[in-house]
């Protein structure tokens, strides 16, 4: 039977991100769908503060429905899509940056619905939890500089993050540009950043949503990685790959690598759909 990918993600982005590459697996034959997470997508809140001109103090204190959002409630509605996706055959689950969070924790608790599980460029946490690996040497080379100046208001009293990415300031753009798009033309990032949403939720989940391997663990799996990406260092994606086949020596990754920063593969994705389309020949035959 024809798999579906499913696709999940990342920190203030949505569905929207994924619609070239899924243009390219349907016109390759392959079937997608593609999630938005609670919050996410048509269900985000875009504060009127957030429309020009901009009002910076009311941007700063409006509320937003990602408030308390976790990442139980993240991997439940992943869940969801899961369950529905099976039942019409075989399910590959790629997820990309921080939705692989996300991924991790349902494939931990819903192992049967998952045929195979994709990592592009994404957190698969084993030995600690997200915001530890930040501390960790393989980030050091990670400049935070766009993304914390982008930010507004107080994450404590809004209960969420926020960012401002209809920013004028060009520090700012050169900045957010370095670090998710540095192999991209300016217009290219512009209209990716266009897609993102100015909120995401808090939470990174507890000891329990690392990969297990008793579950996760018997999942076959993929990990893409981009070796231009500068917001997830190629050295820290690696050291994701290490800890998951310590994890489960009996069932390693299988490595793949894309010449590519954090989003180039998005907005090029004829190499990734490529990739993707490989990995169905590796599904076990059910007929």
């Amino acid at each position: 039977m024809q798999p579906t990918f499913v696709l999940v993600h990342g920190a203030f982005a949505n569905s929207f991100s994924f619609a070239p590459l899924q243009a390219e697996l349907g016109l390759a034959g392959h079937r997608s769908v593609a999630v938005d997470l609670p919050g996410h997508g048509f269900a985000a809140t875009y504060p009127r503060a957030y429309q020009m001109p901009q009002d910076p103090e009311g941007l700063a204190t409006a509320p937003g429905v990602i408030k308390g959002v976790t990442l139980a409630d993240n991997a439940a509605h992943l869940i969801g899509v899961l369950e529905r996706a099976r039942r019409n055959g075989p399910v590959i689950l790629v997820s990309h940056s921080r939705g692989g969070m996300t991924a991790t924790a349902a494939a931990n608790q819903r192992p049967d619905l998952i045929d195979r599980i994709v990592y592009v460029s994404a957190w698969c946490p084993v030995d600690l939890d997200v915001s530890a690996y930040y501390a960790e040497p393989e980030m050091a080379t990670v400049d935070v500089t766009g993304l914390t100046s982008a930010m507004v208001g107080d994450p404590a009293e809004l209960g969420l993050l926020r960012a401002n990415f209809r920013t004028a300031d060009p520090r700012v753009l050169t900045a957010l540009k370095a670090a998710f798009l540095a192999d991209g033309t300016d217009e290219e990032f512009m209209a990716f950043l266009n897609t993102f949403q100015p909120d995401e939720n808090l939470d990174v989940g507890t000891p329990d949503d690392r990969a297990r391997a008793d579950t996760w663990g018997r999942i076959p799996r993929t990990y893409i990685r981009l070796s231009e990406d500068a917001s997830l260092p190629l050295a820290m994606q690696d050291r994701m790959i290490r800890e998951g086949d310590a994890r489960t020596p009996e069932n390693p990754y299988d490595v793949r690598t894309l010449p590519s920063s954090h989003l180039r593969w998005l907005v090029d994705p004829a190499p990734a759909a490529r990739v993707l389309g490989e990995l169905v020949a590796l599904l076990p035959d059910r007929s």
